[in-house]
């Protein structure tokens, strides 16, 4: 996975599998929530302001990456 991307799994960052018990269903759509690239989701930028928080893995389309440091 490269950083521009991420893939919507069950796994935290540390390869630990992430609770999704108390998580509520989001029906995502294509096009509109992510587009498929080399194999690969992609969320939007809108996608991503509805989340409403950073994930800080360096998303390609971050609404939120002037507030917090780049990676280096």
């Amino acid at each position: 996975m490269t950083n521009d991307d991420q893939r919507i799994n069950n796994e935290d960052d540390s390869g630990r599998e992430a609770d999704v018990s108390s998580s509520p269903a989001v029906e995502l759509i294509e096009g509109v929530d992510y587009y498929i690239e080399g194999g690969l989701f992609v969320f939007t930028e809108h996608f991503l302001r509805k989340r409403g928080y950073c994930c800080e893995n360096d998303c390609r389309h971050c609404p939120y990456s002037d507030r917090r440091p780049t990676r280096t």
